[in-house]
């Protein structure tokens, strides 16, 4: 069985190749960020526009490159929710196999001062009820 609560597609564009014919390795970034979004707009009801957040930690270990006719999905949960963070695991999956696996920490942030606010009760409710799915 997964372990992961949530999971996206990630459609692969001409662009996110290097002249190797693989996805090069900062577009994995990229998914990571696709994947979240996709998270806070399917899971926690929000739309990009009230994400109020900051990345404050990024770190991914690659397994093996992603080629041009592989579908690509993002898996994903939350491993720890803080009082202002979230942390979340991911694995970058090129059909069946990991691709890469990586953590990520945002900060939730008060649009106005730039400073850390606790993160909202309806999207922490949201986010610990499908932590228990």
């Amino acid at each position: 069985m997964d372990h992961f609560g949530y999971t996206t597609e990630i459609e692969t564009r001409y662009r996110d190749f290097d002249t190797m014919g693989h996805v090069n390795n900062a577009v994995y970034a990229t998914y990571l960020e696709q994947a979240r979004l996709r998270y806070f707009r399917d899971v926690v009801d929000i739309p990009m526009d009230d994400i109020s957040g900051v990345v404050a930690h990024l770190e991914i270990d690659y397994r093996r490159s992603i080629s041009l006719e592989e579908e690509v999905t993002v898996a994903m949960r939350v491993s720890e929710l803080g009082e202002s963070s979230i942390t979340m695991v991911h694995e970058i999956r090129a059909g069946d196999d990991v691709a890469a696996t990586a953590e990520v920490v945002q900060v939730s942030i008060d649009p106005e001062s730039g400073e850390p606010r606790p993160i909202p009760a309806t999207w922490r409710d949201r986010i610990e009820t499908h932590r228990g799915c």
